[in-house]
């Protein structure tokens, strides 16, 4: 594991340039008076290698500027420029007057080298440190997610395949130069043969073309020698055939849903946030009181929300040892799996607030008056409110439950006929659905009539506000990076600014707060 540097390397000008020009209320000083960053190192340090390659840049340091990247929205090639004039950035980063900064591009190979894992680490240390200040507690968790844009266009079908095709052939040229150039020249005569066909036409063209392509690559790279997992070109050459893989596939099932749609970001998808949009879902888990984020994930656009709500609270608890006792969700969560596995007392066993769907009153017998009797064969049989019973059923179409068929001769001549069928002129028998989640439903419903439901629903907008503020004010809104993991990255780097924000605001308030009582006492002591 790599040390911290022996010594600051600050001279006593430094120090009184920094002290004339940095005012002390400033707010990089306050981070770094409550945030020591180098409680970090350890989760950065085991990226590196203590004794193999050169001297690294300063782990700590480059989490520091990373830190000034995302709180003032500047990109790599900006904080570097800015951190050459501004005092106030050089005193955070501990630069000399005479110490130069790292290169722009180190902070692509930082985050590279890093990647999501130990940036979880850090996230997580972050807020160890503010349950250490008494900050955070396990009372409440507030679970909400926000869409992120891709770094990557929608394109239509017949520009995705020859984006795919032109990127193939980009990872194939380090090895294969010779058949590279071959295979262009016949993909120019494949779009003058072409040009005049329909969109449909040319799409199949293409796709065939592209099979071929991507069977003698394949082909072709059988004969390449082993190589070491770190290969970076080997890397993209599988990447790019694992995309046109799953492009062909989209292509083969009509109605497959998690389709690509782009070639330069394999992992984005097509999601819907009031409107449709290609990129990701950011979902996190906060602390209802302190509002500081104690989880964060980055789903793909079309990524299941609700689920990800056990996710989150089963990675806060096995970094914090913690056990969170409830959790406000919004509508997604209204999921049968998922409340049972949020709420199992042998598991997250976690109080769940949930707003209900609106349904229309119902006019006729509910499925709740519609006894269940599990028989030892594992079917069930129901019994209805005038003692008819059916045991014939079908299993709907979410897989989340029986829809029980009582025949029209049962309900012919029934009684209960006007309050049981919505229609009662039709000839058809009742069917009811027995749902195997409506335990969980019900106490989503019982739930909802207590004033509990209300005061925590009324707390829920603290996280939409600080969704807004990771998108809005610190550009979390618009991804900077290609693929999944790298968008994780730039979401817990965005998490850790906003949640260090939000630690110095709390513990100001705290001293502030604390000076305030001892006034009070002096001035009320005895002289």
């Amino acid at each position: 594991m790599l040390t911290a540097p022996a010594a600051s390397t600050l001279t006593e000008i430094d120090h009184q340039v920094f002290h004339a020009i940095v005012p002390q209320d400033h707010y990089l000083r306050m981070v770094l008076s409550f945030i020591d960053f180098e409680r970090f190192r350890p989760a950065l340090s085991a990226r590196y290698s203590a004794t193999m390659g050169r001297p690294p840049i300063d782990p700590v340091r480059m989490l520091k500027i990373m830190y000034l990247r995302f709180h003032y929205k500047l990109s790599d090639r900006q904080v570097m420029v800015r951190s050459v004039t501004d005092m106030a950035f050089r005193w955070f980063l501990g630069l000399s007057m005479e110490e130069q900064l790292p290169d722009h591009t180190n902070g692509t190979h930082f985050r590279q080298r890093i990647g999501p894992e130990p940036f979880e680490q850090v996230f997580q240390e972050l807020v160890t440190l503010a349950r250490a200040h008494g900050l955070v507690n396990d009372r409440l968790r507030l679970k909400d997610a926000t869409h992120i844009f891709a770094a990557a266009a929608d394109v239509r079908p017949l520009q995705l395949a020859a984006q795919v095709r032109d990127l193939l052939l980009q990872a194939a040229e380090p090895f294969f130069a010779v058949w590279v150039s071959a295979q262009r020249v016949l993909i120019e005569t494949l779009g003058q043969a072409t040009a005049e066909l329909a969109d449909a036409e040319r799409l199949s063209r293409r796709l065939e073309q592209l099979q071929n392509l991507a069977r003698q690559l394949r082909e072709l790279a059988a004969s390449l020698p082993a190589a070491p997992a770190a290969d970076g070109k080997r890397q993209r050459l599988n990447r790019a055939l694992a995309v046109v893989a799953k492009l062909l596939a989209d292509h083969a099932d009509s109605e497959a849903g998690d389709r690509l749609v782009s070639g330069f970001d394999a992992d984005a998808r097509v999601g819907k946030h009031g409107d449709f949009y290609c990129g990701f879902l950011v979902d996190i888990a906060m602390d209802a009181d302190s509002e500081i984020i104690t989880s964060l994930n980055v789903l793909a656009a079309n990524g299941a929300e609700a689920a990800d709500a056990i996710t989150l609270i089963e990675k806060e608890e096995a970094a914090q040892g913690n056990a969170v006792e409830g959790l406000s969700i919004d509508g997604a969560g209204y999921n049968g799996p998922v409340l049972r596995e949020l709420t199992d007392p042998e598991g997250l066993n976690l109080d769940v607030t949930v707003p209900p769907p609106q349904v229309a009153e119902r006019k006729t017998f509910g499925p709740e008056r519609f006894s269940l009797k599990v028989l030892e064969s594992g079917s069930g049989e129901v019994t209805c409110p005038n003692g008819q019973t059916t045991r014939q059923r079908e299993r709907i179409d979410r897989d989340t439950g029986y829809k029980y068929i009582f025949k029209p001769r049962q309900c012919s001549s029934c009684p209960l006929r006007h309050e049981c069928l919505q229609n009662p002129a039709s000839k058809k028998g009742r069917t009811v659905i027995k749902n195997d989640y409506a335990a969980e439903y019900l106490k989503v419903h019982e739930k909802a009539k207590t004033p509990e439901y209300e005061q925590t629903r009324r707390q829920h907008s603290k996280v939409e506000r600080k969704l807004g503020e990771l998108a809005r004010h610190h550009a979390l809104r618009q991804a900077q990076f290609w693929g999944q993991q790298k968008v994780q990255s730039q979401a817990l780097l965005t998490g850790l600014v906003v949640n260090v924000k939000r630690i110095v605001k709390l513990l100001v308030q705290k001293v502030r707060d604390a000076a305030r009582t001892d006034a009070v006492r002096a001035a009320l002591a005895p002289t």
